[in-house]
């Protein structure tokens, strides 16, 4: 009987040892999570900038794919042409592969997690975020910046902003819920003006400051 009692520290050490290993290399990683207009973007190229992350976009790795032309590609673009969801493995291998190629040890996910399968996929990978940097703001707030913004986006009406608002909600709470109750939620208050945003942003990344 103690051979069996002893076995699950065992296993525990060994998950310890390989957590957060991606190839030869340990990897800091931090989901970036918030409703569409939160202002999410502008702030990553502000950590980027000055704290020497690398951003990846989950959206913006599908598309890369896509236009490869590669086999993989063509079978995402045919899901997403029916309405189909992208498999989150096949999200997250693109991920991790984007990860493996850059030099970085240090990387900001964008939008991804989406939802509760999402995350539970990406357990996993045996990597956890170090936190979840999540843009908190108001559904007012957010849908008087999309409206403003004159970026010719196609999207950007009404009826579509509201969809999207319901599919963060729907989605993408559960996610920051799971991990608020782990004590992993970093919440910014992003209705305050962009500058004021950063320095709440800069005072959670300070341990992550580049040497000068």
């Amino acid at each position: 009987m103690g051979t069996v009692v002893d076995a699950p520290a065992v296993v525990t050490e060994k998950e310890v040892v390989a957590e957060n290993m991606l190839g030869d290399k340990k990897v800091t990683v931090v989901f970036v999570l918030g409703g569409p207009g939160s202002g999410k973007g502008t702030q990553c190229s502000n950590i980027v900038e000055h704290f020497g992350f690398t951003h990846l976009s989950a959206g913006d790795l599908l598309r890369a794919e896509i236009k490869s032309g590669s086999e993989n590609g063509t079978m995402i673009e045919n899901m997403i042409k029916e309405g189909k969801i992208v498999p989150s493995e096949v999200t997250i291998k693109l991920l991790q592969q984007a990860m493996i190629k850059n030099e970085n040890d240090k990387f900001l996910i964008d939008g991804f997690p989406r939802n509760e399968e999402n995350r539970a996929a990406f357990e996993n990978t045996k990597i956890s975020p170090a936190f979840v940097l999540f843009f908190n703001c108001s559904e007012e707030e957010m849908e008087r910046r999309l409206l403003g913004r004159n970026e010719g986006r196609v999207d950007d009406n009404i009826e579509t902003i509201r969809k999207r608002f319901k599919v963060f909600v729907e989605s993408s709470l559960p996610v920051i819920e799971y991990y608020d109750a782990k004590d992993k939620v970093k919440k910014i208050d992003a209705a305050k003006p962009i500058p004021e945003v950063f320095e709440d942003v800069k005072a959670i990344f300070a341990p992550y400051a580049k040497a000068t």
